[in-house]
């Protein structure tokens, strides 16, 4: 009943008001949770309304269908997210908040558990870097247990290539006293696979930890999954650090 009653909405009203009551997104999460709403579903309650011909679902939905996932759009600057169908500066901005309060509650998370593994340090920063059109050199510093102490960014660079001397990179390792550090970048392309310059520069940062007695945790380059291949690459599991 439920199914023909969408069914019916959808051909009569683009208005979420004129749905199934247990089928609006605000009333289903009062019943349900959060959980139970998809993510255009989600992107509706920030949205708020629709345009003639779409609801905020709708709009949601081809925002998801347009950039593929919701990390990908909550990379998206303000002022591009402004000139979608359907949202303005002002329901641009609340979707920027949003997706900012979920990074912000992402990086409380980190804290609480050691960054041991590439797949936890992924988990950790994947959402934040994956979907980003520039690379991105970010250090990380840990303490004795390797939880997360601070994240610095230390380099912004083109599609294809970024900057990062040894010395940037050991700056903010020195400066908080830490116990050790993980770099960590991300390929735009979606390949993780370590460059020639990428392996370089981290024999160079290898040498320069060792010399400065802090601990090289790893260097984790970041892409996005697809069939037969990882969405990271770590270079201690490649046996480039020991």
């Amino acid at each position: 009943m439920a199914e023909r009653a969408g069914l019916v909405w959808s051909v009569m009203s683009d208005r979420i008001q004129d749905m199934p009551f247990d089928q609006r997104p605000r009333e289903k999460l009062a019943l349900l949770g959060p959980a139970a709403l998809n993510n255009a579903e989600l992107m509706a309650l920030f949205i708020a309304s629709g345009i003639k011909g779409h609801s905020a679902i709708d709009i949601g939905r081809d925002l998801l269908g347009k950039y593929g996932s919701m990390g990908a759009l909550g990379s998206m600057p303000v002022a591009a997210l402004a000139k979608e169908k359907g949202l303005g500066l002002a329901k641009a901005s609340t979707l920027a908040a949003a997706f900012e309060l979920g990074a912000r509650v992402a990086r409380e998370q980190i804290h609480l558990l050691p960054l041991d593994t590439p797949e936890r340090i992924l988990e950790s920063f994947g959402p934040q870097m994956a979907h980003l059109a520039q690379e991105q050199v970010v250090v990380v510093t840990v303490d004795t247990r390797l939880r997360h102490q601070g994240s610095t960014v230390i380099s912004l660079g083109t599609v294809n290539e970024s900057n990062a001397h040894p010395r940037e990179i050991l700056r903010p390792v020195i400066t908080r006293d830490a116990y050790g550090f993980i770099l960590i970048h991300n390929h735009p392309s979606g390949d993780p696979s370590p460059s020639r310059s990428d392996e370089s520069t981290t024999r160079r940062i290898v040498e320069a930890a060792k010399l400065m007695q802090v601990h090289f945790i790893d260097h984790i380059i970041i892409g996005k999954s697809s069939p037969g291949r990882c969405a990271y690459y770590s270079f201690r599991e490649a046996g480039l650090i020991q």
